[in-house]
């Protein structure tokens, strides 16, 4: 009898073991969420002014890193090369307009790759830039009926939907009306800024959130892991939300940019002079970087406005998670939030994105959920966006690629005192924006991040080659956070910028 016990509780120890094993084995969801233009400025990075307790919710579950950097700070290029492992050189894309599978047709993505390995993969929104959808990405790519790819430009107010009948009637009267067919009504700019009273899902952003908790519903049913990716547009211009959120903030209290001027000693060019925002109708005056500084008054109402899309965007996101946990699928599931680059709010006196700058390049990268244990920390160690595929990999329990240019950032999810590498890079070529114009001089600079530097070298760009030697730039973070004074040209620095230049260009070289 005492055998037979024996034998009994000896085989239930079995069964247990291999439950237990089964369930650390088991492959974890990912839920991936792409949000255009946040720049790490909200609570999970200090900034207590902006509102966003669901990204908090996110962040105490999972590593902040506090130093992420993107490859280019442009959608196209940034996402592009996150979303492959690989940098702009070696997909020779630093545009708006170059498709990733242009120069690399066999290219894997991140979600291909999922795929590939058992996984659903479902895109809503934006994850690779919008005018480039990736078919060979998705198990399903949805779209939702009536909005056109760039449903970032959605008006409501009276005033903004006058600005649009009236841009309508011009452009089928000039004979533009397949403009009008292609891209809707949606796409034509008014304003810049807008505050109407209507519900979340009246912008896109709120129905793309619903869909998706419809998706999560049948991924559950369906019982096999996923790659879910809600690629929310705002905070992009136009900074249209919902009335509640811009109510969340007094205008008066918001705290301005305090260093509104050009790196003292940088080339005037090497910060971009705000096209994007100029394109909306109450903006078309925006003085130039090198001219004169916006009003008090119209920087506070584009601040407010930020502010406002973070916070709209903050709460769908709450409404992913809230779905996520009532279904019963947030213990297994892997949550992935990023910001595709910076962007400037005042500093360097510029509005826009587009520079080598650390307000550019520096970017918001949360990893929470299934398979983290430093969990509610953050990293201060060097990360890269093209380390996330090879990261998301050994979380996931899938082979690593050889062909990624980053290094898995794994071990910091582990313990946040660890450190995967000792620098970061981007680049931005100047004068192809929105897209390539024969008759301009092109700029491309190439930029190496260390814990003490930033180092930038700019070169004429030739026929997708470099060129010519221009100039550089070095900042030291330790007295300089905020990059407003070029200390390249001190020659005390030449041995500093020697070594800075060599893992630049040993790095840049070795990409192409």
């Amino acid at each position: 009898m005492k055998k037979t016990i024996l034998i009994l509780v000896s085989f239930c120890f079995l069964i247990v073991g291999f439950t237990d094993n089964a369930t650390e084995k088991k492959q974890p969801n990912v839920l991936f969420i792409p949000i255009d233009d946040l720049r790490p400025d909200f609570e999970a990075y200090g900034n207590e002014a902006i509102k966003t307790p669901n990204i908090r919710r996110i962040a105490n579950n999972g590593v902040t890193f506090t130093r992420a950097y993107c490859q280019q700070a442009v959608c196209n290029p940034s996402r592009a090369s996150l979303l492959t492992g690989l940098r702009p050189d070696d997909l020779q894309v630093w545009d708006l307009q170059t498709p990733f599978r242009k120069n690399m047709p066999n290219v894997i993505t991140i979600p291909q790759y999922f795929k590939q390995n058992g996984y659903t993969t479902i895109g809503l929104g934006k994850a690779f830039h919008n005018i480039f959808p990736d078919s060979l990405s998705w198990t399903k790519d949805v779209y939702i009926k009536n909005y056109p790819f760039d449903p970032d430009a959605m008006y409501f107010s009276e005033e903004n939907l006058k600005i649009i009948a009236t841009k309508k009637q011009n452009f089928i009267a000039e004979n533009n009306q397949t403009r009008i067919d292609k891209y809707g009504i949606w796409y034509i700019k008014a304003n810049a800024t807008e505050n109407a009273t209507v519900s979340d899902d009246a912008y896109y952003d709120g129905v793309q959130t619903t869909e998706a908790i419809q998706q999560l519903h049948q991924l559950k049913a369906k019982g096999k892991p996923f790659f879910l990716s809600v690629g929310y547009y705002k905070p992009h211009l136009p900074f249209n939300a919902p009335k509640k959120y811009w109510d969340l903030y007094d205008r008066n209290k918001i705290q301005l940019s305090d260093n509104q001027y050009l790196p003292k000693g940088s080339p005037v060019f090497a910060v971009h002079g705000d096209q994007e925002l100029r394109s909306y109708d109450d903006f078309k005056d925006l003085p130039k970087p090198t001219d004169a500084t916006l009003s008090e008054t119209r920087q506070r109402e584009l601040l407010h406005g930020y502010y406002a899309c973070v916070s709209y965007i903050d709460a769908q996101i709450g409404r992913l998670v809230d779905a996520l946990e009532a279904l019963g699928l947030a213990e297994n599931t892997v949550i992935v939030l990023w910001g595709d680059h910076g962007w400037k709010l005042g500093e360097h006196n510029s509005w826009a994105k587009q520079s080598n700058y650390e307000i550019d390049t520096r970017v918001p990268l949360i990893v929470s959920g299934k398979g983290i244990k430093a969990k509610g920390q953050k990293s201060a160690s060097l990360v890269e966006f093209v380390d996330v595929f090879p990261s998301l990999c050994e979380l996931s329990v899938l082979p690593i690629p050889k062909n990624l240019a980053g290094k898995s950032f794994f071990p910091i999810l582990q313990n946040s005192k660890n450190r995967t590498k000792d620098a970061a890079f981007s680049q931005f070529l100047l004068g192809r924006f929105p897209k390539k114009q024969i008759s301009v001089d092109e700029k491309m600079g190439y930029a190496i991040r260390t814990d003490k530097y930033r180092y930038v070298e700019w070169y004429n760009w030739e026929n997708d080659k470099r060129g010519k030697y221009l100039t550089n730039e070095l900042f030291d973070h330790t007295k300089d956070p905020k990059e407003n004074l070029n200390i390249a040209q001190n020659t005390n620095n030449q041995l500093i910028i020697k070594d800075l230049k060599t893992q630049l260009l040993g790095n840049f070289n070795n990409s192409r």
